[in-house]
């Protein structure tokens, strides 16, 4: 069995504690991957001070340079596209095509990170004393600690590592314990690209001893961590009374509204996708469906017939549709939810079991609930499987008032041909993204990705805006008067007397 080690100070090094973890097949669970370290304060504490010196060299690295090392990012990444989406569908479970394009995200993310080191904007701007130049411009802030999830194993990480490094910062990652390969491979592609390995600093283990040092730890002033909502709620805490710079991408509860004057075909391929894509586990997943009443039953039926023959599997064999849920913690929590939707009162119209086969994953049937009642737990809350709840409205005020009556805020999307209703959509709709007439899964590199309410805390990962998430301004002034001006006491409307 293969060990895998962190890799710290330049160095590919084993944890302090000498404890490792499996990591899993999830299709299989037979098949482990290899062993990685169970990290705890004291790695971190050598990782930070190792960062401190990579963050000393790399802020003096002019940014266009900066950029063209994530430029190289993107060619390698290229290169390797197959060999990596393969190794992430065994770890994570989704199948072939979703993981090539994560691995495709992560490309574009780098090609556009490296273009933004010649885009890293300040303002120049007319001072008002005479003989003054007075301007802004953006600097890096210091160390990064990435915290990432199991979801999108590369994109995830690097929508938040190339951006903290195009801006000047040396960066401290820990991916999920369920996607350790794909974290280890993101890390050789940098270095292979020749990103000084200072810079870059690897920490594999659980959340509860290598994520909680490095939120606490008093030399790391930035962290961006996307998880859920209650675990945000702790980093919250933390780096509020720290002082921290803080980044929250957190839960969703998105929904898919199918109006009446739909095209009902093209709402049932966003419906299948947006549902059990993944495995539903997206923050952007579609767990509801709000469908307008004349058109319920009709496209119930359509949606139900597909779901059933969706096909179940390992995401590396050849017309796979779903994969496997991550792990056994995330099967008992989705077959919980079944249960609160028989106690609810909800109608299950497929699914809501283990299949038979195949036996060794961590497999579930892709599940669809109708007759759900707004406010139910099912309706509710965030599950993060394959499971579908239906909601029934009149019109489109009830439509809007149902996706909006969550606690959550990330994806939204309609399905209308009018276009008067659309743009209400867009205007109304309480998330931080609404797709008109496509599903609610599907962020662009380029755009700003995240939510309102509890999903976020007014960050966006991706875009243009991220970059001044991981830079602050800092204002300059040059007074080539040679005298004393006294801003807002001289009278620098008047003579210089």
């Amino acid at each position: 069995m293969k060990k895998f080690r962190n890799f710290i100070g330049g160095h590919w090094v084993e944890p302090d504690s000498g404890e490792y973890f499996e990591n899993r097949n999830p299709a299989d669970r037979d098949d482990v991957i290899g062993r990685f370290p169970l990290s705890g304060k004291s790695d971190v504490d050598r990782a930070v001070e190792s960062a401190k010196t990579g963050f000393a060299q790399w802020r003096r690295t002019p940014a266009p340079a900066r950029g063209d090392i994530l430029r190289i990012v993107g060619d390698i990444m290229t290169k390797r596209k197959e060999e990596v989406a393969d190794a992430m569908t065994r770890e994570m479970g989704k199948p072939l095509t979703e993981t090539r394009g994560d691995v495709q995200e992560g490309i574009d993310t780098a090609y556009y990170a490296a273009s933004e080191g010649r885009r890293l904007f300040g303002r120049t701007v007319p001072s008002e004393l005479r003989s003054k130049w007075a301007m802004s411009y953006r600097r890096p802030v210091g160390i990064a600690g990435l915290i990432c999830p199991f979801n999108f194993p590369l994109a995830i990480p690097t929508w938040k590592m190339f951006p903290a490094l195009v801006c000047g910062n040396a960066c401290v990652f820990k991916p999920a314990e369920d996607v350790p390969h794909t974290g280890t491979l993101l890390v050789e592609i940098l270095l292979e690209a020749g990103l000084p390995p200072a810079v870059i600093q690897l920490i594999h283990g659980r959340g509860e001893q290598a994520g909680k040092a490095i939120v606490e730890h008093p030399d790391i002033p930035l962290i961006s961590f996307t998880g859920s909502t209650e675990t945000g709620r702790l980093v919250g805490e933390t780096c509020g009374r720290m002082h921290k710079r803080l980044s929250l991408e957190m839960g969703g509860k998105n929904a898919q509204i199918v109006m009446d004057d739909a095209d009902l075909d093209l709402a049932l391929e966003g419906a299948l996708w947006g549902a059990f894509g993944t495995t539903g586990q997206r923050c952007t997943a579609t767990s509801r469906l709000i469908v307008q009443r004349k058109v319920h039953d009709k496209f119930l039926g359509m949606l139900v017939d597909r779901a059933k023959g969706l096909k179940l599997g390992d995401g590396r064999k050849k017309g796979t549709d779903v994969g496997p849920l991550i792990n056994e913690d995330s099967l008992r929590k989705v077959e919980s939810y079944i249960d609160i939707g028989d106690r609810e009162g909800a109608e299950l119209l497929c699914g809501g079991d283990r299949p038979k086969k195949p036996a060794k994953g961590n497999f579930f049937q892709p599940t669809i609930f109708a007759g759900v009642k707004q406010g139910s737990r099912l309706e509710q809350e965030e599950i993060f499987g394959p499971v579908l709840s239906v909601v029934k409205v009149r019109d489109a005020d009830e439509a809007f008032a149902v996706n909006n009556g969550v606690r959550y805020g990330l994806s939204s999307s309609i399905y209308t041909r009018d276009v008067n209703t659309a743009f209400r959509a867009l205007n109304e709709l309480d998330n931080g993204i609404t797709y008109v007439n496509a599903p609610t899964i599907g962020a662009e590199a380029h755009l700003p990705f995240g939510g309102v309410k509890q999903t976020g805390n007014g960050h966006r990962e991706g875009g243009w805006e991220v970059y001044e998430f991981y830079s602050e301004t800092k204002v300059g002034y040059a007074d080539f008067s040679g005298t004393l001006q006294r801003a807002q006491i001289d009278n620098y409307l008047g003579s210089p007397d």
